[in-house]
């Protein structure tokens, strides 16, 4: 009998207020309970937060390897076929490894080893080289170098002589280990000024945002897109998968 003398008066004013005026206030009623109702469960259980961003972030995760892969599809020949790309270890290798680097990159230098090391031990790698220099004039002119070297026939030597160097680069001392490896640096220099070479490193970092590579070292390997440094394990690991699924 008491909640009935308190509901009369409660229907009785909402009556007043118009069929549409009630719909409304119920329908704010049930919202407010439902936001109240929510709030006091998420208090009481705040696991079930983490678990929520845990699925969103492998729902994010799974959308942006399909899209990398779909992007490693559309860009196959930019990516593994490229004339003007330096290719290392063997050209018919039945797993490719592509690497976007700088040569002022702490984790690329780093890395090198690493790529090396694969090299070395497995004859059936070939090894493509980005040039990606995004870390301002240095590294521009060093890619520069690079690509100019491979038209001498010695881009890897040169490749690991820059990456070795210690302390920023300059173009002093990227010239100075150009000739320590043994390059005609007059041909060098006139070589580097090839458009076609300004050309190719354009489009080399629209196919790195193509691909969502937004800093260096990037890896591609297989049908797998890596972002940042790996180690020698996990590179063999990612070379026998691929390897696996040709």
């Amino acid at each position: 009998m008491r909640k009935l003398a308190f509901a009369v008066p409660f229907i009785a004013a909402l009556l007043a207020l118009g069929p549409a005026n009630a719909d409304e206030t119920f329908k704010a009623m049930e919202k407010e309970a439902f936001d109240k109702a929510i709030r006091t469960y998420i208090l009481e259980h705040p696991e079930v937060i983490i678990e929520a961003l845990e699925k969103y972030e492998a729902q994010e995760r799974n959308a942006q390897e399909k899209a990398a892969a779909a992007a490693l599809i559309a860009q196959k020949d930019k990516l593994f076929e490229h004339p003007m790309t330096p290719i290392s270890g063997n050209r018919k290798g039945d797993v490719t490894v592509v690497e976007f680097f700088d040569y002022q990159c702490g984790f690329c230098k780093r890395t090198l080893s690493t790529v090396l090391e694969v090299l070395e031990s497995d004859k059936q790698v070939k090894v493509v080289w980005k040039e990606l220099p995004i870390l301002g004039p240095a590294s521009e002119f060093a890619a520069r170098a690079a690509m100019a070297s491979n038209k001498q026939g010695k881009y890897q030597q040169y490749h690991v002589a820059i990456m070795g160097a210690r302390g920023r680069l300059t173009p002093e001392k990227v010239l100075r280990l150009a000739s320590k490896v043994g390059l005609d640096v007059d041909q060098l220099k006139r070589d580097m000024e090839d458009p076609k070479i300004t050309a190719y490193l354009h489009e080399t970092l629209q196919l790195a945002q193509t691909l969502g590579i937004n800093g260096t070292p990037g890896f591609v390997i297989g049908n797998k897109l890596i972002p940042g440094a790996i180690d020698k394990t996990r590179m063999q690991e990612l070379i026998a998968a691929a390897r696996n699924q040709s």
